[in-house]
């Protein structure tokens, strides 16, 4: 009997070892190897006789978009789910990804078929979810199971529009000998599914879980192999939530949607700047900030607190923004407009969980951190934006006027932001920090 063959796959990188050591020689994870059964591959010398397509030849009318019945997750995906496009929707556990999901199926149901594939719940577990949800009434198939083979020979026998696959790291194909969740299942398990949904032009949702350091848990060949790729975020126990676009191959990943958790589910927010202030009261530490989301304006909250540290070194806490990023500010602030923060602590929150990446959120974060040092609120009607260099200088930022009508239409009257491109827009702009921190001081 010939020996079986053993080797060492990385659960971060699927790179193969043929000893296993504590540390993957490809992506220097630890303790990331785990034993794996080869599977030797038999190849074949024969060649299909393929005929390319021209470009122009092709006729794309005839597959329009399929309505999620989500507004904002259709402009997250770009107008709506393309057939044949396999989606992979991840996020933190007990976020909504499943509930998210179990919405969309219950919607599209009513237009096309849809097979619900669960290797996490059983029928019964779904339909209980359904019923707390009033989306018992929906015309869904629905299947129990873990075995990828099974699953695809399900959605080849009917004929779905939409089938969900909840969650990829619970499916394993028999293929292969290792546990589900592995790096070969994942990567068998998606890239079976992919094949079924591409060959029967299918739109096809994965969910995908996450690992302790917020990333996709599977190799990096997941990402690549699917279409879309989306981000649940938000606190937990947080009543907004954003879905973010990071990948997208039918349209553009900068938008978002704002979805806030109701009994009936996630339902999406009309006017997400006005749910983010509608607890604002004004006074030291607080400013708004006008932002962008993809296409979409937001106002949003920026809280700041400074107080004299108790211990040797000052303490900085970020909640919402990058904490780099925010000890490079805090270093400007004190360099260039003359704050001795070398004995603060300091803590920067962006209220309502969500988390903002745009360099255009310096400006509000430097001003919020100076009304707090001085304990002087600015005025309630004024919002702020604005990149801020390293010399102390204010930079200008991309569509200005959408964030001043944003601000107009929620009664706010004055704004603070880069001197460069704002004329004629109504706002008062500014060249340095020290410079808007008198302006807005001017304003308490």
């Amino acid at each position: 009997m010939a020996k079986t063959t053993t080797q060492y796959i990385c659960q971060s990188c699927g790179a193969a070892q043929s000893k296993w050591s504590g540390k993957c020689d490809g992506c220097g994870s630890w303790n990331s190897l785990v034993e794996t059964q080869a599977v030797a591959v038999k190849k074949s010398l024969a060649a299909r006789s393929v005929r390319p397509e021209k470009l122009s030849s092709i006729d794309v009318s005839k597959t329009p978009r399929i309505d999620t019945g989500i507004g904002d997750l259709n402009q997250v995906l770009g107008g709506g789910m393309v057939p044949g496009a396999v989606m992979l929707l991840s996020g933190d556990p007990g976020i909504g990804k499943s509930t998210l999901v179990l919405q969309l199926a219950a919607r599209v149901a009513a237009r096309l078929p849809v097979l619900y594939a669960s290797g996490e719940e059983s029928a019964a577990q779904i339909k209980l979810r359904a019923e707390r949800l009033g989306l018992s009434a929906a015309e869904l198939d629905l299947l129990s199971e873990t075995s990828t083979d099974a699953v695809a020979a399900a959605v080849e026998a009917g004929e779905y529009g939409l089938v969900i696959v909840d969650s990829i790291q619970t499916m394993a194909t028999e293929g292969l000998t290792g546990s589900a969740g592995s790096v070969g299942q994942i990567t068998a398990s998606a890239q079976l599914l992919q094949a079924v949904a591409k060959r029967r032009g299918i739109a096809m949702v994965m969910i995908g879980h996450v690992t302790k350091e917020g990333v996709i848990a599977g190799p990096k060949i997941l990402e690549h192999l699917v279409d879309v790729v989306l981000y649940l975020e938000g606190e937990r126990y947080g009543s907004f939530k954003a879905l973010r676009g990071i990948k997208n191959r039918f349209g553009s990943t900068n938008e978002v949607g704002v979805f806030e958790m109701t009994d009936g589910g996630l339902a999406p927010v009309a006017n997400p700047s006005e749910a983010l202030l509608a607890e604002r009261s004004s006074g030291a530490g607080s400013v708004v900030l006008a932002t962008l989301e993809g296409s979409r304006p937001l106002l949003v909250e920026v809280q700041a607190l400074v107080s004299t540290t108790v211990f040797g070194y000052p303490k900085r806490t970020a909640a919402g923004i990058d904490l780099n990023r925010l000890n490079l500010l805090a270093a400007v602030v004190s360099k260039r407009a003359n704050l001795n923060l070398s004995n603060q602590d300091i803590y920067v929150n962006i209220v309502g969980g969500l988390k903002i990446t745009e360099p255009a959120a310096d400006l509000a974060i430097i001003l919020s951190i100076a009304s707090a040092f001085k304990n002087r609120g600015f005025k309630g009607s004024t919002v702020a934006f604005g990149e801020v260099g390293l010399s102390g200088e204010i930079r200008s930022v991309g569509q200005v006027p959408k964030r001043l009508a944003e601000a107009r239409k929620l009664g706010f009257e004055h704004a603070i932001g880069p001197k460069f491109g704002s004329e004629g827009v109504g706002m008062s702009g500014v060249r340095t920090i020290a410079e808007a921190i008198d302006r807005a001081l001017d304003h308490s």
